[in-house]
């Protein structure tokens, strides 16, 4: 069936927030003395920071988050762009009449600091964050909230993301999904879940979708 409606996670997606991602975590452990390896916080990048932070240490999780936000807030405009071909690749995409949606585990305020900075914020006909959702991703129902304000069905929809979290909540809900090779963990780490496609290139989407 043909795909008419492009989910896409945020982070390390459409936009590079890696290395924000990385310093900010760095940031919190040593102000928290806590130790962790450069492999072990890049498996920290995904879930919600919650979550991150209660299996790290439940006693200290808001803390830790409180600390995590406000050297995330603060640096993250000297970190974050957008993907090669990121901004392009959308606006083609719904100039051709498809329908966008952005789908993250991220609270609202920073999802749009990303979306603003990067040109992307008014491409997108619906825009799903954590504050949105009683269960995040890999749960389906921000995918599901997603095809519901854009009156979509599952069979044409494509979740689109960098992480197993997207993955699998896309086939969760009963989506097609693509995984990125530009992903942080690698495109193996992705491969793994059996996406329905990887793109190499932000490009490959025209082609998948006939734009």
């Amino acid at each position: 069936m043909n795909i008419d409606t492009i989910l896409f996670d945020l982070d390390g997606t459409l936009i590079d927030t890696n290395e924000l991602i990385t310093a900010s975590f760095e940031h919190t452990f040593k102000k928290h003395n806590l130790s962790f390896t450069k492999e072990e916080i890049m498996g920290f990048n995904g879930p919600p920071l919650l979550d991150t932070f209660h299996n790290i240490d439940p006693e200290r999780a808001d803390v830790l988050v409180k600390t995590y936000r406000e050297h995330n807030l603060a640096e993250h405009d000297r970190y974050v762009k957008a993907f090669p071909y990121a901004v392009e690749t959308i606006q083609k995409l719904k100039n051709s009449g498809k329908k966008v949606g952005i789908v993250s585990t991220k609270m609202a305020k920073s999802v749009h600091m990303g979306l603003t900075l990067t040109g992307l914020q008014p491409l997108f006909n619906t825009i799903i964050t954590y504050d949105d959702v009683q269960h995040a991703k890999p749960h389906p129902e921000p995918v599901i909230k997603a095809m519901k304000e854009l009156d979509a069905d599952g069979a044409s929809t494509l979740m689109v993301g960098d992480n197993y979290h997207d993955i699998v909540a896309g086939k969760n809900a009963g989506v097609q999904t693509a995984g990125v090779s530009w992903a942080h963990k690698g495109r193996d780490s992705l491969l793994a879940y059996k996406p329905t496609y990887m793109l190499e290139d932000m490009r490959d989407l025209l082609k998948i979708t006939g734009v």
